[in-house]
């Protein structure tokens, strides 16, 4: 298995709440490609616990989403937006230690979707939790409600990915 971590990068200045570095509560999330995978490593704080010293299942369910989408733009080279996601909790996830989010392309499905899976690892590789998602595929000019800059600023990164 390919070691190595390339950085992804991403748009600075934006107000998403799991990549936007421009969000005071979000997670920040940076990403690095490794081999067929997008992946972040993470320490989730006492913000984001539902039960006592546990995240939140929501907040578990915002990683695997998030690593699945930057799946499919890294990979695809493409707007994406999920049209459905399925989670299944298999282990509390402890708030405050590292843990890692890792994602991969399952099927092509056709040219406007395609489907990803994620894990959400322990600093040990075990599995606390996994998804599975359909991500529909979204030409430039059907991203009516996003600004022009923010497009090109995007298209600007397609260019950059391997």
């Amino acid at each position: 298995m390919d070691k190595e971590k390339t950085p992804i990068p991403i748009i600075e200045g934006h107000d998403c709440f799991a990549c936007g570095t421009n969000n005071p509560i979000g997670l920040k999330l940076d990403f690095y490609r490794q081999g067929s995978s997008v992946c972040s490593d993470v320490v989730l704080s006492r913000n984001h616990v539902g039960w006592q010293n546990m995240a939140h299942g929501g907040i578990i369910s915002t990683l695997l989403d998030e690593i699945m989408s930057w799946t499919v733009i890294y990979f695809k080279k493409a707007f994406s937006v999920t049209r459905q996601i399925q989670v299944r909790y298999l282990r509390p996830v402890p708030v405050e230690v590292p843990i890692t989010v890792k994602g991969a392309i399952t099927s092509d499905g056709t040219s406007r979707s395609c489907q990803a899976e994620a894990v959400l690892l322990d600093s040990s590789g075990k599995i606390l939790a996994k998804g599975e998602g359909e991500f529909v595929l979204l030409s430039e000019d059907k991203l009516t409600a996003l600004p022009e800059e923010f497009k090109e600023q995007m298209m600007d990164l397609f260019e950059k990915y391997e």
